[in-house]
């Protein structure tokens, strides 16, 4: 006789990984098929892999009937009574304990019970699930447990629905990753999900979080990089990407007249002009503000004063520096990072807050510098004070050129 196969049925249970199978036909191809195959209406339920064994090499098998009311009665024995006898791994349990739990809700009627009791329940934080009690005790685990893989199973079809993929792919990539990776993979736009999954694929990202990062740094560059966006702001005058670095009001020593002092030989600017000097942000705007150890607590001011948020400090590490009388040598300057909005950096792979540069001229910063800013970010980029031009920023400055 020859059986049927319902793929509903056969893909219930993840399928034999490759060695698996190979064991199972050598074993079949010595010893013969063993144990009866178990059917429902001439269609396999139990022993699929055993069947096409037995059917490839015309080998004898012998067969037992169950008897189910409907598909979903025979599904639920197939999950209750064939997944001890696999290895399965953390999603694929996971996967089938939700599947479970939605086949019994189903057949139960949805936890039917009274909107009154319901309503009394919840109101006292007494949220009633009897499906999931039900399986949480036949699965040794608990109701929330249950309820957690139903959510994940529901994410896995939904998500093998939307990027065509089978579910056990979706599964693979659980266990490659994590099951809250696939979690939020599930919460994302679906223009988005292939692109995730494939960058993931193509080993372009060690995790699907890590994926999901990518390809929103990649979308938020092709977004600041678009001509459309770039003119607009160019048309209201502001910068996604800022450096500044303020003509501190500040005096220079004349080292061969020590401790003798004089202006410097450029304007300078008060705290109360710098405060008010304009910013010209966009609403997602980083910010780089250069000071050097006296100005620390004036620059963090200035950031209050342009509505900027402090988030960390660049350290250049310079070859010798300025040394007042009685204290230590200052050979480094400070590249204050702040962010207004939710900017995003596109890449932050050898992303370091201390690095070394050699001194140019006066009050000079380096193109080392400027070499990290323009690799890990995207968009309008303008250099504020600068006495020079820098490739890839537009300039505001008296001796820019």
């Amino acid at each position: 006789m020859r059986l049927k196969i319902n793929e509903r049925f056969e893909n219930l249970l993840p399928p034999l990984a490759a060695d698996e199978l190979a064991r199972l036909e050598a074993s079949i191809l010595a010893d013969g098929i063993r144990d009866p195959l178990v059917t429902w209406k001439e269609t396999v339920i139990d022993g699929h892999n055993r069947y096409r064994i037995a059917t490839r090499y015309g080998l004898p098998y012998s067969t037992v009937g169950k008897a189910f009311e409907d598909e979903d009665a025979a599904c639920i024995w197939i999950i209750e009574n064939q997944t001890g006898k696999r290895n399965l791994t953390d999603a694929q349990r996971t996967f089938q304990i939700g599947e479970l739990y939605k086949l019994k809700k189903k057949k139960h009627g949805g936890d039917r019970k009274s909107e009154d009791v319901k309503s009394i329940r919840q109101n006292v934080g007494l949220i009633s699930n009897e499906t999931a009690d039900v399986v949480a005790k036949e699965q040794n685990v608990s109701a929330r447990t249950v309820e957690r893989a139903a959510d994940f199973h529901t994410a896995v079809t939904d998500i093998a629905k939307e990027t065509g993929k089978s579910t056990n792919d979706i599964l693979n990539l659980a266990d490659k990753t994590s099951k809250q990776d696939v979690m939020r993979l599930h919460k994302m736009p679906q223009t988005m999900k292939n692109k995730v999954i494939a960058k993931f694929d193509a080993g372009k990202a060690d995790s699907l979080a890590d994926a999901v990062r990518e390809q929103k740094r990649a979308e938020a560059k092709a977004n600041l990089e678009s001509i459309e966006t770039k003119t607009a702001k160019a048309a209201a005058g502001v910068y996604d990407v800022i450096v500044i670095d303020p003509p501190w009001n500040m005096k220079k020593i004349e080292r061969d007249e020590r401790p003798n002092q004089s202006e410097f030989d450029y304007p300078t600017m008060t705290e109360e002009e710098l405060t008010d000097f304009p910013i010209p942000a966009a609403d997602d705007c980083h910010l780089w503000l250069w000071a050097t150890h006296k100005f620390l607590p004036v620059a963090m001011r200035l950031l209050d004063a342009w509505g900027f948020k402090y988030v960390c400090n660049f350290v250049w590490h310079k070859n010798g520096g300025f040394q007042p009388f009685g204290l230590p040598q200052y050979n480094c300057e400070f590249a204050i990072y702040a962010r207004k909005g939710a900017p995003q950096f596109i890449d932050t792979k050898a992303f370091f807050t201390c690095f070394d540069a050699p001194r140019g001229k006066h009050s000079e910063k380096p193109e080392e510098f400027y070499e990290v800013v323009r690799r890990v970010t995207a968009g309008r980029r303008i250099d504020i004070f600068n006495r020079r031009k820098i490739e890839g920023f537009d300039t505001f400055g008296n001796e820019a050129q």
